[in-house]
């Protein structure tokens, strides 16, 4: 994979300097050099599929995670725990739509209908996570700027017109899938399928079950036509061995899982992201299996002792022996001795303790809190020691590739709870109950504790109800890594009902991403336009409308989140 990306790397570098310099005279061009008109397709896909992959999971695992209460950080928290967000821009995206467009436009100049397919996926999703996250975008003049200066400051198209321009891209994605035909397909070099047209049509499908329920309050009869148009297909992702996921290389700290400790000599990046606790007793609560894949216990234990001479034990214990002149230790040492077997706790005495301590073994940090580092009585707040009595990931976080790290663009249990959603408001497509439960089966089986699935759902707080509250909680769950899903359902739907903390800027959840400088203050006109059409709440505070609590069209006169 890494010897395709730095291939295809290479052809997009030569297009970018060919697209700038297509007048210079005979002597400055390079005999070895790469002719755009004559391109491989094959080594554009890698480097797109990788940058989208990369690009998501980074935000579903960051600050959006934050907002979805499945992380949380206690250190350099602001963002992600606090909303603190200023403009930001979206050159990024817009990059990668620059190279995916001229695969287009190549596949169109071969005929190769299979990568003519990737390419209008790949579309669909970028600007589906750009219109999710900013509201108008520039669409139908974007990345037009190599045909006319008139787009060198492109105009923004509404939220409306580009779901559907999603959603139209994406119907003629699987049309052309359908066909089967993959003429001109090198194997190796499609990173998520390798070159499977079923598999792609599959998550093409599974893409506008996405979008027709994103858009379902603003555009309720074609969505529900759209759903159940893709039901009685049955061509979309049902199981996790078709999700569309992209694995992590490992051989840089820019090719490996945020975070991975191999490239972070402190574990700085590992140590400060925590569980929220949101989501921690969510998975406490029902007995859920994932959270002993996705959670580490805590490494120092509160114990309660009422025989305790003081209010809180000055030093940990050692197998219920006290380390006198040991207050903590360090996560390298805890780590080590906690997988040998060894067991450290903390007493306290319930009788003369004033505060509140957690004393589960997986402790996560509630949201939004002013002071994160200092939470459950932390004895080394800041970021040179982890909080010994708050959980942090799993070990499998700590990694760079392999398993379980992969991004993870569309899965199998996202399409179950979205039929289960579907078929709970009365649409036809099958039965409620039934893709819910295959919606848990999927999420427990895509983290290897699929065969806990009857005692899990067979808990009374998991138990099918026929209530889009269960439906919406589990889905939350199951979006772990993928946390913008479930960011933008609770958008749509208020559930499930996430509550800001008490250091947010606002008491309610943010609803998009500021406009960046570079819109604002070089295509001005045409981001005021946007800014203007940005719903202001009572919550804009002093960014006005370009604000992270002013509404887009997709919720607005919806009455949701808040």
């Amino acid at each position: 994979m890494l010897k395709l990306i730095s291939k295809s790397l290479l052809v997009l570098a030569v297009m970018v300097i060919a697209s700038c310099s297509d007048k210079l005279s005979e002597i400055n061009e390079n005999p070895n050099g790469i002719d755009p008109a004559t391109a491989n397709p094959n080594l554009m896909m890698p480097e797109i599929m990788n940058s989208v992959g990369r690009a998501y999971l980074e935000l579903g695992y960051g600050d959006v995670a934050g907002v979805a209460q499945h992380i949380q950080h206690d250190g350099w928290f602001s963002g992600v725990n606090h909303y603190d967000w200023g403009p930001q821009d979206w050159n990024g995206w817009y990059n990668i739509l620059r190279n995916n467009e001229f695969l287009y436009k190549r596949s169109v100049t071969l005929n190769y209908k299979f990568h003519q397919g990737v390419a209008l996926t790949m579309r669909s999703f970028i600007f589906g996570v750009i219109t999710d996250l900013w509201g108008d975008a520039p669409y139908t003049s974007a990345v037009k700027g190599d045909q006319s200066n008139e787009f060198l400051k492109p105009a923004f198209d509404s939220q409306e017109v580009i779901y559907k321009g999603i959603i139209a891209d994406l119907k003629t994605a699987s049309e052309l899938f359908a066909s089967k035909d993959a003429t001109g397909y090198t194997a190796g070099y499609d990173i998520y399928y390798n070159g499977n047209p079923t598999s792609w049509q599959k998550f093409a499908n599974t893409l506008l079950l996405r979008y027709y329920m994103r858009v379902s309050e603003k555009m309720s009869a074609e969505a529900k036509a759209g759903i159940e148009a893709v039901y009685a297909s049955g061509v979309y992702i049902k199981t996790p061995s078709e999700d569309a996921t992209m694995s992590y290389i490992g051989a840089t700290s820019g090719n490996s899982w945020p975070g991975a400790t191999a490239f972070d000599q402190e574990q700085s990046n590992f140590r400060r992201k925590k569980p929220a606790q949101t989501l921690v007793n969510a998975l406490l609560t029902n007995k859920d299996p994932r959270l002993k894949v996705w959670i580490a216990p805590v490494h120092v234990q509160w114990v309660a002792d009422p025989t305790l001479a003081t209010a809180v034990d000055p030093f940990i214990r050692k197998d219920g022996v006290v380390m006198t002149g040991t207050p903590y230790l360090t996560d390298q040492v805890l780590n080590v001795e906690v997988k040998k077997g060894i067991k450290f706790t903390r007493r306290y005495n319930p009788n003369l303790y004033t505060g509140t301590l957690d004393t589960n073994e997986y402790v996560g940090v509630p949201p939004g809190l002013r002071q994160p580092d200092y939470y459950n009585n932390n004895p080394t707040p800041g970021q040179t020691v982890q909080n010994q009595h708050v959980s942090q990931l799993a070990d499998v976080y700590r990694g760079s590739s392999g398993g379980l790290l992969r991004a993870r663009l569309a899965s199998s249990a996202e399409t179950a709870f979205i039929l289960a959603e579907a078929a709970q408001k009365g649409w036809s497509v099958g039965s409620a109950a039934t893709h819910y439960n295959a919606g848990v089966k999927n999420s427990l089986e895509t983290w290897g504790v699929g065969t806990q699935y009857d005692a899990y759902i067979a808990q009374p707080g998991v138990a099918f109800n026929n209530t889009l509250a269960r439906i919406m909680e589990q889905k939350w769950i199951a979006s772990w890594t993928a946390a913008t899903e479930a960011w933008f359902d609770y958008r749509r739907t208020g559930l499930p009902a996430l509550k800001a903390g008490p250091a947010s800027a606002e008491p309610v959840l943010p609803v998009r991403f500021n406009y960046g400088d570079n819109e604002v203050n070089f295509n001005r006109t045409n981001a005021d336009a946007a800014i203007n059409k940005l719903e202001t709440t009572t919550h804009s505070g002093l960014r006005g409308k370009n604000s992270q609590w002013s509404k887009p069209w997709i919720v607005q006169g919806t009455s949701k989140p808040w």
